[in-house]
């Protein structure tokens, strides 16, 4: 089972009970521009919303179980039907989420498409708070270094975007300190002997994911966010070592294990999309 990352309720107006909005982007920021190769496009219409026009495509999918609606990079929407489903159907999905749409158009049209060159002075995340990029000069031998917060590392000013230098800096500190901090919890609520292995990986859609053979994936960015709210992330995916699904039974299984997660599920949703 999987924690979407904010930016799913921005790509996914349909939540499962355990998939966080990481608001994708966060607006699933690499939400696919093509329809895969099992769907077929059923129809396009453009449709009026307080903050503009945008184009709906309604796409037909075998294996979707619900009706989904996605807004993408490129600035149109797309709602899969599912199997049996209608395009009347499709199209009452579409106009009862017409708010949510016209926030992510707007969103849209207000911001520049796709990432800015990082540079020095550039701000970021780093355990929930706002750092600057910090470049310290080379000196003789010495190569520059970079600092975000309490993070140093060595990195290459020439280069004109420094965002992949700084991610991988990241990605090196996720991967010593999350699955450490995931057993450690894992521990402390006897679940130590169900994990299996303990990943971090880069999902753009999600925050983490459990697998039914005790395989827990966390995505790197993780360390961007508050320790709570990471903390949050991992007891969410614990859970699903006692509750393979998202029923009541796995919500209260999450409250016991943190207990005001919706706090944390707030902050996604508010402040997700400032992450790498």
């Amino acid at each position: 089972m999987a924690a979407r990352l904010p930016g799913s309720r921005s790509t996914e107006t349909v939540r499962d009970a355990g998939q966080l909005d990481f608001f994708s982007a966060l607006w699933r920021r690499i939400e696919k521009a093509v329809t895969p190769p099992s769907a077929q496009e059923a129809e396009r219409e453009q449709l009026r919303l307080a903050s503009g026009t945008v184009t709906v495509i309604y796409v037909r999918h075998p294996r979707a179980r619900r009706y989904r609606l996605l807004f993408r990079r490129d600035g149109t929407a797309r709602c899969t039907i599912p199997r049996r489903g209608t395009i009347a159907e499709a199209r009452r999905f579409v106009a009862e989420n017409d708010v949510w749409l016209a926030e992510r158009l707007q969103r849209h049209l207000a911001s520049p498409h796709g990432p800015q060159p990082f540079q020095p002075g550039g701000k970021t995340l780093f355990g929930g708070v706002e750092v600057e990029l910090v470049l310290q000069p080379a000196e003789g031998e010495s190569p520059a270094i970079g600092r975000v917060g309490e993070l140093e590392f060595p990195i290459d000013p020439a280069m004109a975007d420094l965002r992949p230098q700084i991610e991988a800096a990241m990605r090196k500190f996720a991967a010593k300190t999350l699955p450490a901090r995931a057993l450690e919890l894992a521990g402390q609520h006897g679940l130590h002997e169900r994990v299996r292995r303990v990943s971090v990986r880069s999902q753009r859609t999600r925050w983490g994911s459990c697998s039914r053979r005790g395989v827990i994936s966390l995505n790197w960015r993780l360390v961007q966010i508050p320790p709570e709210v990471s903390d949050y992330i991992i007891l969410h995916e614990l859970a699903h070592l006692r509750q393979m699904n998202h029923s009541p039974r796995f919500w209260a299984e999450v409250k016991s294990l943190c207990p005001g997660y919706e706090a944390a599920e707030a902050w996604l949703k508010q402040h997700g999309r400032l992450v790498l």
